[in-house]
């Protein structure tokens, strides 16, 4: 079956026109004849946007209670079952509440063009895995529903749909996006003029992206082997000495005359003989190019200039910029053209800007090249051809025997530079030579003299233990380079590794760009045990890749190495010779270490959270022991005195008891719902769906109960909304009230609010709103604030406040969890004068309803 066509409008922010350009598409689409239907749209009281609805079919969503609300969620079954050539899916990004089968709403889309349904379907930018972080810095809010990007850049078809925000806000202010009551909130916050100018910059960013993945793509498939310089991207060659600071900010000065530009640093560990690779200019440049916006990569090749320029070309760079050669000119010839000198001559139409420093042309960093490279041997084998020559021209009315020790002295140089065949060829040449003009008789190759003969070939032998010895040691300076290379890409990876999150997506980007693939993949075995090439394809389950067009199966991958029994690593661009081996069978092995130290993290996890949970029942059993009895024996007794038939109790009496009767239920139904919210906070069950809240609707549940004597409410008339969840946040108060009340007698509680925006009222350096309880009770000392806070905690469990507290200790707990988990903060100040400040912070309200 054909998949479906995703197409995905994508915003800037709520109110551009996503959902209203999605519509008008499908009215175009349906007009042409196309089967249509709108399996989900949300207008949010948008009349243009309900009114684009008019003619085109919609199919009911399917309802859903939970925690008392009914929500609607797209009926994917009835979608399938209707079978549409085109779906309208509003909000790719959506969580879908729980009992509705598939936990995001992009999912339900995967399984519509999995049935072959074309799709349309909208998403904002702040709903981008990747931006997350990058939109609360902007914005102050965390975006909860957020969808993977590689999800989005599959989609076939990505529809910028762009207003200025300026008309957005006009938009706004007119009341076309959000009710009148929420415009002024909203314009003061999340739409401010410079929030929807970042967020319209990062749309278009990411989608530049993307439309370059297709350009890289269309070049590939077509052969095109130049840059197409779609957007400047810099390419800095990291030396490894302090030259890289000024390599650095010369780059970050290039890319400050652009937008949108992309700074890139490159270490390729030397491998010629020539210091440089300093560890704490290597780690200081690092920091750097994450401070100046840039990323850092670290490139194995035994070709530093060859391993730069494949780099830049994998990545599109448009300029390169290197530091001039620390070699002396007069030495060039010596050993051919430097890095930079190279990078020049092959950059084709890649930009090169070589840098001056102070170490340019010095010679302090060069000593003997342990590489006999192609034009050593090529400068060894002319000196082998006119040295012999030259030497017997310069000597030849000297005797034998000087002549034999001058040629010797030639032979070792021609080694010395051009190893052993130079070398050889020398001493045949000059053996040669020597009997021709110097061994009697003078002018033919016939040797008279036997001890002649044994001069000769003892000069032969020497000459060529020489060479071997010159070549050999070559050969081992080879190795010990290529073994420090190794060693330093250990060392950097194991560096990466220890300081990353995702540890398993920094092997493999190494190995990628160690190796030059195109990409690599991470295989996991579904048959432990069985030997690599016993396993067929899908006798492995793809665990993680980078790159372009991974590996699905091992058969697909130029180079395998199994690692273990249980892991197998597959890389594709080209076969990896055996020299590399020993290296990518090291990569393996930090393979299996984090597999070995993740395991032993989810173990101490599970260790941590059993302890926790055994602390958690003891303390349960406790209260239940001990806390819980007390108001049992309480209605027991009361009960029972009730039911005495002997006794006739008067009015006054049966009032008193039945008030003790409910006092005590109430007592017993506030510590079992502590006790459960306690238990969803621990197994992180609690999911709330928060949105615009205002104080004023929660506060008259949340006092419910309390004595209208022993509170006094001040609050501001025009304090915005919140983004809060009402239940719980009616739950937090009601705990704080209630505390304040207990631990206070004699205290009228006081409640009030204030409006954020300056001050302290921040959460994360962004506005928001304060509601403080403020008792003038005994207090509690500055040192036990914290223990407040903890689960079971009660204030006559230490040395202060009034004995024979009841509860189990889990209200303040409860209270602070609830309040963290809306993305708010819970605080406790001294009260000036005596007593307890409660402040409870909420983020003002961004207008638009999620489930965290």
């Amino acid at each position: 079956m054909t998949r479906g066509i995703l197409r995905i409008f994508l915003g800037a922010a709520p109110g551009v026109g996503k959902t209203y350009s999605m519509l008008d598409e499908g009215h175009a689409q349906a007009a042409a004849g196309v089967d249509v239907v709108a399996g989900i749209v949300l207008d949010h009281g948008r009349e243009q946007t309900r009114a684009q609805l008019a003619g085109l079919e919609v199919l009911p969503a399917r309802t859903i209670n939970y925690r008392g609300t009914d929500f609607a969620e797209l009926d994917v079954a009835a979608v399938l079952a209707r079978r549409p050539a085109l779906a309208l899916v509003d909000e790719y990004a959506h969580s879908n509440i729980p009992g509705a089968g598939n936990g995001k709403r992009w999912q339900d889309v995967e399984e519509l063009l999995a049935a072959g349904i074309d799709v349309y379907s909208t998403v904002n930018v702040q709903h981008l895995a990747s931006l997350g972080d990058v939109v609360e810095t902007i914005t102050g809010v965390r975006q909860q529903e957020t969808v993977p990007d590689d999800v989005v850049r599959r989609a076939d078809q990505i529809e910028l749909v762009d207003i200025p925000p300026e008309l957005l806000r006009q938009r706004l202010s007119t009341g076309h996006v959000y009710a009148a009551d929420k415009v002024d909130a909203a314009l003061a916050n999340y739409f401010r003029l410079g929030n929807l100018t970042a967020l319209r910059e990062l749309a278009l960013l990411w989608l530049a992206d993307r439309v370059e993945e297709g350009v890289a793509a269309y070049r590939e498939s077509h052969g095109i082997a130049t840059s197409w310089p779609t957007r400047e991207r810099v390419v800095v060659g990291l030396p490894g000495g302090p030259v890289g600071e000024v390599l650095l900010r010369r780059a970050a000065r290039i890319l400050s005359r652009v937008s949108g530009g992309e700074l890139l640093a490159v270490h390729v560990p030397r491998a010629d003989g020539v210091a440089g690779d300093a560890p704490s200019a290597l780690e200081g440049q690092r920091q750097l190019v994450t401070d100046l916006g840039g990323t850092y990569h670290f490139v194995g090749g035994a070709d530093p200039a060859a391993a730069l320029l494949d780099f830049a070309k994998n990545v599109g760079a448009t300029q390169i910029v290197i530091g001039s050669s620390r070699r002396k000119p007069r030495l060039g010839f010596l050993f051919g053209p430097g890095v930079g000198a190279r990078v020049v001559r092959d950059a084709g139409d890649i930009d090169v800007h070589m840098v001056p420093h102070p170490l340019n042309g010095s010679g302090r960093a060069v000593r003997t090249r342990g590489e006999l490279n192609k034009t050593r041997v090529l400068v060894g084998f002319v000196l082998a051809v006119a040295l012999p020559i030259l030497v017997q021209l310069c000597t030849g009315q000297l005797s034998l025997q000087t002549i034999m020790v001058v040629q010797l002295a030639a032979t070792i140089a021609v080694a010395l530079v051009g190893g052993l065949w130079p070398a050889v060829l020398a001493a045949v040449w000059g053996i040669l030579i020597l009997n021709f003009y110097s061994a009697p008789p003078v002018g033919t190759l016939r040797i008279k003299d036997p001890e002649s003969l044994l001069t000769l070939l003892v000069f032969l032998l020497v000459a060529v233990a020489v060479a071997l010895a010159v070549d050999q040691s070559a050969r081992r300076s080879r190795e010990a380079i290529r073994a420090g290379a190794e060693a330093a890409i250990l060392s950097e990876l194991a560096r990466g590794i220890l300081a990353s999150k995702d540890t398993v997506q920094v092997l493999l980007e190494q190995v990628r760009e160690h190796f030059s693939m195109r990409s690599v993949t991470l295989f996991r075995s579904t048959h432990p045990g069985a030997p690599a090439g016993v396993h067929e394809g899908n006798g492995w389950n793809l665990e993680a890749s980078v790159g372009d067009e991974p590996p699905l199966v091992p058969e697909q991958a130029d180079t395998l190495e199994e690692v273990s029994e249980y892991w197998m690593l597959g890389l594709s661009g080209r076969i990896l010779p055996a020299s590399d081996r020993r290296l990518l069978s090291a990569f393996g092995a930090h393979l299996l270490a984090l597999e070995q130290r993740e395991a032993l993290s989810v173990t101490q996890r599970e260790n941590l959270q059993l302890s926790q949970d055994n602390n958690i029942r003891t303390s349960v059993l406790r209260a239940v022991s001990h806390d819980l009895r007390t108001p049992l024996a309480g209605i027991k007794l009361a009960v029972s005195s009730l039911r005495q038939s002997e006794v006739t109790f008067s009015p006054e009496d049966e009032a008193e008891l039945l008030g003790t009767i409910e006092h005590y239920s109430d007592r017993m139904d506030a510590l079992v719902g502590n006790l459960l919210d306690m238990s969803r906070l621990s197994a992180q069950m609690v999911r709330p769906i928060v949105g615009p809240v205002a104080w004023q609707e929660v506060l008259p549940a949340a006092l419910h109960g309390v004595p209208s004597d022993r509170v006094r409410r001040e609050l501001p008339p025009n304090m915005p909304a919140i983004d809060a969840d009402p239940g719980l946040l009616e739950r937090v108060i009601a705990n704080i009230v209630e505390n304040a009340v207990k631990y206070a007698p004699d205290s009228e509680i006081l409640v009030v609010g204030s409006i954020g925006g300056s001050g302290s009222a921040t959460i994360n350096g962004h506005p928001a709103s304060e509601l403080r309880v403020v008792d003038h009770g005994k207090g509690v000392p500055a040192a036990e604030v914290m223990a407040m806070f903890r689960p079971f905690q009660r204030l006559d469990d230490v040395s202060y406040g009034p004995q024979g507290g009841t509860g189990v200790g889990l209200g303040l707990a409860v209270a602070k969890g609830f309040t963290e988990i809306m993305g708010g903060v819970l605080e406790a100040a001294q009260t000036p004068g005596g007593g307890l400040t409660m402040i409870i912070r909420m983020p003002l309200s961004t207008g638009i309803m999620r489930e965290l």
